[in-house]
């Protein structure tokens, strides 16, 4: 089966919280439910969508599952950001620059 467009799957807010709480630890579906506040199907609808698009990795421990974070899979999410990044990396500095400019400015009045 093709795994799912991960920019698809990460557009829903509840699944991004789930990515959030698992790139702290690897976690069991009751702690996401009593976590999230949601209800076990609900989580499980959004395990099997991460799943789906290999962003998370699933343990079975007996009757229990315990997910975690594949971030391998968030390489296609960085390199989309990196342009983007880049650029607000360059205004930061612009910005920083003129705040400089500004202070040095100030002090030359003092």
């Amino acid at each position: 089966m093709p795994t799912r467009d991960v920019f698809s799957v990460i557009a829903d807010p509840t699944r991004r919280q789930i990515l959030d709480l698992l790139c702290q630890r690897e976690m069991g579906v009751g702690e996401l439910v009593e976590t999230l506040g949601l209800a076990q199907p609900n989580v499980s609808k959004h395990l099997r969508t991460l799943g789906e698009a290999d962003l998370v990795h699933v343990r079975i421990d007996g009757p229990r599952r315990h997910y975690r974070l594949r971030p391998d899979r968030l390489r296609e999410l960085e390199e989309w950001l990196a342009p983007y990044r880049r650029m607000w990396a360059d205004r930061l500095d612009a910005l920083e620059r003129h705040l400089d400019q500004l202070d040095e400015t100030d002090h030359e009045e003092d």
